[in-house]
């Protein structure tokens, strides 16, 4: 595995790969790796002859200065998992490389609906850095492929948006959400969870889950008071209710009976930390 800190020299790596015609596989991350990062890197080998790994930290799709400061990083231990996966190159620049100017100035990708709804109305801007940061990935690396999980559902549709809208000649595979024995999505921000707290986040999926059985042996009907009693539900057991809803799957268009394709969008808070999930659903006719 080679670490790689510098544009310059990705770049020649870069152009050396595509003269020899290899195919190369991204997979973007902001570090301290898991289960989820692994299931995307054994994938990216199934498609690709060469791996690329970015760790970057990207201050430009926080929107809380003391959440960018406390996020967890674990360069060290990327690394001794990254080598284990044997895979090609880590891209890990320093932000000054990335932005070498403020944030606040510097030229910016925005994929305007669905960058503004849902999880990107509750935090404005975050979208916004999520397509900066993944545009300048794109154009660094020059991927065939790039792989991404189904946790941040809202995320995946929109930089396959981007992807079908800029004309950049990659294709986008994700994987489901890849979780643990109890149900809790894989997430970096679960090291944020006390004991206690980690044991009740588990309760999330759960009311996903019971949700959609309801809704769908409902055929729809009385979705507003399945909601309902499935906030408080979750209101009871301690958790700070953001987002919880069913949207079109496709469109993240609010829900309508005469679609059939949809999900459950979920943010919630526990403690001091925040849990986001989902999950797709086909209503019956």
């Amino acid at each position: 595995m080679q670490i790689i800190k510098t544009i310059e020299s990705l770049y020649k790596r870069i152009q050396s790969f595509k003269k020899e015609q290899k195919k190369i596989g991204l997979v973007p991350t902001m570090g301290n790796l898991h289960e989820g990062h692994i299931k995307l890197i054994l994938l990216a080998k199934k498609h690709s002859d060469i791996v690329i790994v970015s760790i970057f930290v990207n201050p430009m799709q926080f929107d809380n200065a003391l959440d960018l400061t406390k996020y967890p990083q674990t360069f060290l231990e990327d690394c001794l998992i990254l080598k284990k996966e044997k895979i090609d190159i880590l891209f890990a620049p320093d932000r000054s490389e990335i932005y070498p100017n403020s944030t606040k100035m510097h030229t910016y990708i925005d994929v305007p609906k669905l960058s503004k709804i849902i999880e990107g109305k509750s935090r404005p801007g975050h979208f916004l850095g999520v397509t900066t940061i993944i545009g300048k990935l794109f154009n660094l690396i020059q991927p065939n492929f790039s792989f991404f999980g189904e946790k941040d559902y809202q995320q995946l549709l929109i930089i396959k948006t981007l992807v079908k809208e800029l004309n950049y000649p990659i294709k986008i595979i994700s994987i489901p959400t890849i979780r643990l024995k109890n149900g809790l999505a894989f997430s970096s921000r679960n090291k944020y969870l006390n004991n206690l707290e980690f044991q009740k986040a588990s309760f999330l999926y759960k009311i996903i889950k019971k949700t959609i059985n309801i809704v769908v042996k409902n055929h729809g009907k009385k979705l507003h008071e399945t909601i309902h009693l499935s906030k408080m539900s979750l209101i009871k057991k301690g958790f700070l209710i953001d987002i919880f809803n069913v949207y079109n799957s496709q469109t993240l268009d609010v829900f309508s009976k005469k679609n059939k394709k949809n999900i459950i969008l979920a943010s919630v808070w526990l403690g001091k930390t925040r849990l986001i999930d989902n999950k797709k659903f086909i209503l019956p006719n």
